[in-house]
């Protein structure tokens, strides 16, 4: 068996296959606050609750709601709605409700803190993030909650030089797909250009008919909705629990700052690239795999404070 450095190759490549999924995750919730800090100047504490709420959603719905008879204190309202679907569908639901609850939080409680400083909506979220997680502790309880890889996606293939399951390997081309697809959107099109000039100069663009609140309410939304969907493809790898967000958020942070605050590019490259790296120390130094990002981010913070792929002021 081929060895490099004394680990077997297949071992190695497993880890970093593992790293892989791992970055796939942290590039697309990096990029959701990315483009959230980027257009709106918000740093966004409950982007992991977002990407919590993305999980439950996708579980709930296979594990099938029932909300004919409700019943809130003594009073029983029937609502008659009834709703189950499968892995696919939630890849579209779990975005769209994640991102409505985007426009909620956006529309009566962010928009009345643009004018003051930042740190007053970095503590609005993190409250927000607090409460949503309590609440979803109360209910749910700490234990994780199984969810069953689609059907389709079972089972793995064998590359030759490794094994690849085939629900990973789903992940990270999804990942991609989804990261280099708003990187496009944002810097590459019409739409984009408009969702940059309105934040730079909202006056200026409105005086041309276009609806900045509204540019600013969706920007808040895709964001969030890109946490859910995250959540969504995450819920088949790990366990759906009410921590999984704030166990990954800070993690998530580390990479925005690595990339540079703000940076669509930067927060995919780094999140891709440390997930790799993450992957690699497991394999000769496992005591360092849940300290190395942050050991990175102070390096990076020495030589260049604005990230890699930052702008120096």
């Amino acid at each position: 068996m081929t060895e490099i450095f004394g680990v077997p190759i297949q071992a190695l490549l497993g880890q970093l296959m593992l790293g892989l999924v791992n970055g796939s995750f942290y590039a697309m919730l990096s990029l959701g606050l990315a483009v959230i800090f980027g257009l709106l100047g918000v740093v966004n504490f409950a982007h992991g609750a977002m990407y919590m709420l993305g999980a439950y959603v996708a579980w709930l719905g296979l594990d099938g709601v029932d909300l004919t008879n409700v019943q809130v204190g003594s009073q029983v309202f029937n609502l008659g709605i009834q709703f189950h679907f499968n892995f696919w569908t939630a890849l579209l639901v779990g975005p769209l409700v994640v991102g409505l609850v985007g426009v909620v939080v956006e529309k009566l409680l962010l928009k009345r803190l643009y004018k003051l400083d930042p740190l007053y909506g970095l503590l609005l979220t993190f409250g927000l993030a607090l409460i949503v997680q309590g609440v979803f502790l109360q209910h749910y309880g700490s234990s994780g909650q199984s969810y069953d890889t689609p059907e389709a996606l079972s089972g793995a293939v064998n590359l030759g030089f490794m094994i690849l399951p085939k629900y990973r390997g789903f992940v990270i081309g999804a990942s991609l797909v989804v990261c280099f697809g708003t990187w496009f959107l944002i810097e590459r099109t019409r739409l984009g250009a408009l969702l940059r000039a309105g934040t730079e100069n909202p006056s200026l663009v409105q005086a041309f008919g276009v609806n900045v609140p509204l540019m600013v309410t969706l920007t808040y939304a895709g964001g969030a909705a890109l946490a859910g969907l995250a959540g969504v493809l995450a819920a088949p790898v790990i366990q759906v629990t009410p921590l999984m967000g704030s166990n990954l958020i800070i993690v998530v942070f580390a990479v925005v700052v690595i990339g540079g605050m703000g940076s669509i590019i930067g927060s995919i490259v780094t999140g891709l690239v440390l997930g790799l790296v993450e992957g690699l120390t497991r394999v000769f130094y496992p005591e360092a795999s849940n300290v190395v990002v942050f050991f990175i981010m102070a390096i990076v913070l020495m030589i260049r404070p604005a990230g890699l792929f930052g702008k120096e002021k």
